[in-house]
């Protein structure tokens, strides 16, 4: 649901422009709709202090029922947003709230789900589960920009402007509803429950460590803090470029058909999201490090090649330039969907993770379009993007090579989590072993 609205919005930029701020020039319209976007990200650390220590306090699965409700109203509600030709710049305001309310509720929406699902996966496989996540997000995002696509080329973008751009957000209630629905089914992760257990039981000092507190919990654990918010740092800005500003930048940039732009990337986000998890189960094999490091060095090489052949104006450069950018992001998001929640302990996962992740995604990833677009125009080179992503790359190996291996291991402050009577059994022999 979250990155359903993100792809619908992406996709929809040049098109809101002029129906909120129709009396502003198009370079104006493109950086009010990016400044929009953006804005999403703003209340996003708070949302994920708030909802991570909800989730922490009274379990991940209530607090994910929360969430989806707020993303999904939200979406909906833009879709019934009266227009600049009915209350002038009020719609515009209504329009940037909506989007915060979008990001309170997300900041809270995708750290608990990475934080539930590596709870509830087996150890040896937690790459492989976590990484249907982002796979989950970018379908999602594809399903909004196929849709938005499919409305551009059957009607037109007159029809578009005359109103037809509501219908994308309008499909997000009956989608929320049954992705409500499907959620309140699923059982509470055991490592959660595991938790809960322990801390009706214990007494004294153990039973005081157990107890949440956000401030001891940030002290303990800020260097896994300062290395979730330079991965994400990294993985987002890459991410973002590729999702939400490539066909901004296809179609203003280098001048493309804004439904072209649509239908060249919209293959390669397919191909992306159904790639993550064999990059997750790769990481199961070989370890979250090597996979990183590959990402990293994909970026630091071969952006400014992308971009070069981005802008040579044939139909295989575009593409090829794209899937440049692209395939990194996927080794990012396959991976680090099982990397964040295993560097916090149990009793603070998403209160941690939720606040990290989320001032990090509202500095580097939600800003990434405007920074990038900021950056080309005001030095007419097209390679600011990349030399923008190959920064943040930079910084990014940096961590990766300081981030403790983490694949196949139990995660911090959790009992071992295994798949199959004969794992245990062989666990069981272990721990005699040592003992």
């Amino acid at each position: 649901m979250e990155w359903y609205d993100v792809g619908v919005f992406g996709y929809l930029i040049v098109t809101l422009g002029p129906v909120f701020l129709p009396e502003a020039d198009t370079a104006a319209q493109v950086v009010f709709m990016l400044g929009t976007f953006a804005s999403t990200y703003l209340l996003r650390p708070l949302g994920g202090l708030f909802f991570g220590w909800l989730g922490d306090k009274i379990g991940r699965k209530r607090v994910l029922f929360m969430t989806l409700a707020l993303v999904a109203s939200a979406t909906f509600a833009i879709g019934l947003l009266p227009v600049y030709a009915t209350v002038g710049i009020l719609g515009s305001v209504l329009l940037v709230l909506l989007k915060m309310l979008q990001g309170f509720s997300a900041g809270g929406e995708f750290t608990g789900a990475i934080t539930f699902i590596s709870e509830s996966a087996p150890d040896k496989k937690r790459g492989f589960y976590a990484a249907f996540l982002d796979a989950g997000s970018y379908l999602g995002f594809a399903l909004g920009a196929a849709l938005v696509t499919a409305l551009q080329v059957f009607f037109g973008q007159q029809a578009m402007l005359d109103g037809l751009w509501r219908v994308p957000f309008l499909v997000a209630g009956p989608i929320g509803l049954i992705a409500i629905y499907l959620r309140l089914r699923v059982e509470e992760s055991p490592q959660f429950n595991a938790l809960l257990e322990a801390r009706r039981h214990e007494t004294g000092a153990r039973r005081e460590r157990l107890k949440l507190n956000p401030i001891r919990a940030f002290a303990e654990n800020w260097r896994a803090l300062l290395m979730v918010i330079v991965l994400v740092a990294a993985a987002n800005s890459a991410g973002y470029a590729f999702t939400s500003y490539m066909p901004t930048y296809l179609s203003t940039v280098l001048e493309h058909d804004a439904v072209q732009s649509n239908l060249i990337s919209l293959p390669l986000l397919l191909l992306m999201a159904c790639s993550m998890p064999l990059v997750g189960m790769l990481s199961d094999r070989v370890g979250r490090k090597p996979v990183l490091f590959g990402a990293s060095i994909w970026v630091i090489v071969l952006s400014v090649p992308a971009f070069a052949l981005l802008g040579n104006d044939s139909l295989a450069g575009t593409i090829l330039g794209l899937a440049l950018i692209g395939i990194p992001v996927a080794l990012y998001m396959g991976t680090l969907a099982s990397t964040y929640p295993a560097l916090f302990p149990t009793s603070s996962r998403t209160t941690n993770l939720g606040v990290s992740y989320n001032i990090s995604i509202a500095v580097f990833g939600g800003t990434a379009p405007l920074v990038i677009d900021a950056l080309i125009r005001a030095t007419g080179n097209q390679f600011a993007a990349a030399f923008y992503l190959i920064g943040m790359s930079i910084i990014g190996l940096v961590a990766i090579t300081l981030l403790r291996e983490s694949a196949g291991h139990p995660l911090k402050g959790s009992e071992p989590n295994v798949e199959t009577e004969r794992e245990a059994h062989a666990l069981n022999l272990q721990r005699t072993a040592g003992q």
